[in-house]
């Protein structure tokens, strides 16, 4: 008989480790919500959870590393993939601040590959990377990310980032600007992209 372990839960989904074909596996299956119509309810985790899945897939694509998808069930409104073992790039920044600089501004180069591609994660804190057996970060999580995104949601991106990152890490300004360069180095248009998080700062400044 196959087991799972539940190792996450939230608000939007159950995050558990499995086996698949006989390989290590992970399962996100997005919740039900009770208060909707369970036509509706069914519709929306379905559409959220291929947008999902998609996402992943166009990320890997533009250059990041993210889980490999093994299996999508619409039906129950769930991804299995690949059990990604290492640390969050949290944990290890928390642990390591001396090593900082070379994983920050390996997310500064992976994440202007993602915009470059017109991908947004939605979510980008860096407990939702990875840090593998070699140094290469994997990305998590991109239930809250867009494609073929605009100027205005890679600058929300960016903006959240920041926030996440002068949040979690308040002590790695340094290494943040490694990021920020390494971004801007790959970023086609990135003084637009500079100019359009100064904007967003500015009307969450003033409102």
């Amino acid at each position: 008989m196959q087991t799972s372990t539940e190792i996450g839960r939230g608000a939007e989904a159950t995050v558990y480790r499995t086996q698949f074909l006989g390989r290590d596996a992970v399962v996100k299956a997005r919740s039900v919500k009770g208060y909707r119509v369970p036509e509706l309810d069914r519709r929306i985790r379905t559409v959220r959870i291929r947008a999902e899945a998609r996402l992943l897939r166009e990320a890997r694509s533009a250059g990041l590393r993210t889980p490999v998808i093994y299996d999508t069930d619409l039906g129950e409104a769930s991804i299995t993939m690949e059990d990604v073992r290492g640390e969050t790039v949290k944990h290890y920044l928390d642990e390591h601040p001396e090593g900082a600089v070379p994983v920050c501004r390996q997310i500064g180069t992976d994440i202007a590959h993602l915009h470059n591609a017109r991908l947004t994660h939605g979510d980008l804190t860096t407990s939702n990377m990875i840090l593998m057996k070699g140094g290469r970060i994997c990305y998590l999580d991109f239930s809250m990310g867009n494609s073929l995104v605009e100027l205005e949601d890679i600058g929300v991106d960016m903006r959240l980032l920041e926030r996440a990152f002068n949040s979690a890490h308040p002590r790695l300004t340094e290494a943040y600007a490694e990021l920020m360069e390494a971004y801007c180095a790959e970023k086609t248009n990135a003084p637009e992209v500079l100019s359009k998080v100064q904007e967003i700062k500015d009307r969450g400044r003033y409102t």
